[in-house]
């Protein structure tokens, strides 16, 4: 299937569970192809976060991002960038539910050359402590659905709300990959506060993915 796409697209954007699909259809085909979303990582997410966050902050290095909820593909995604772009993210999950202990291990080794740090804490409130933004995602991602009740009473105390907010910064944005699940992961008023970038976030995706589209087929010239 991918020789023969190969053959009639310029370029292949993927959204599936299986990371080692897109991998396995990379390696039989001579074009980009865009990683849309996977179980392990959500690379053009975490670009539109950062553009946004870029956006509404005017910098990205030293910039302290805190994530609190499932250590997911988006977590992992977020920590790379965060790694390449000076970023400094704290990531609160229950035990257990941390992103990959070799993926964390390996960006720690990349930023020193950023100057980023990424940390990992076991109470959202040390997370959110000072940030300069609050990120948060489903309690259940794709192929979860099963897990969705075990999930909800294992992630009540991660969930972000106002008293959580107040100890980010005052000027502190709020950032979600959508959709969110109100009164799980995060409130209505945070959700629809004034300090929510989350539409900001979804429109970024529109041009990021324009971006990507427009630089990887002038490369592939």
């Amino acid at each position: 299937m991918a020789r023969n796409l190969g053959r009639w697209v310029n370029a292949v954007a993927i959204r599936t569970f299986g990371q080692t699909i897109l991998e396995e259809f990379a390696a039989e085909i001579h074009i980009p192809v865009i990683n849309a979303l996977s179980d392990r990582e959500h690379p053009c997410q975490a670009v539109a976060d950062f553009l946004t966050l870029r956006e509404v902050k005017g910098s990205l290095r030293g910039l302290r991002l805190a994530y609190v909820g499932d250590g997911n593909n988006v977590a992992d995604s977020l920590a790379q960038a965060a790694a390449k772009a000076g970023v400094h993210l704290t990531i609160a999950c229950p035990g257990g539910y941390e992103p990959s202990a070799q993926v964390i291990r390996a960006l720690r080794a990349e930023a020193l050359t950023t100057g980023a740090e990424i940390e990992l804490v076991p109470e959202p409130a040390d997370a959110v402590q000072g940030a300069d933004a609050v990120y948060t995602d489903v309690w259940a991602s794709m192929g979860q659905e099963h897990e969705t009740e075990k999930r909800a009473r294992i992630f009540n105390a991660f969930r972000v709300d106002r008293y959580l907010m107040a100890l980010a910064k005052p000027d502190a944005v709020f950032m979600h990959c959508l959709p969110g699940h109100r009164g799980q992961e995060v409130t209505s008023e945070v959700l629809d506060g004034p300090h929510s970038v989350v539409l900001e976030q979804a429109e970024n995706r529109l041009h990021v993915a324009k971006a990507l589209l427009l630089a990887l087929l002038a490369e592939s010239k």
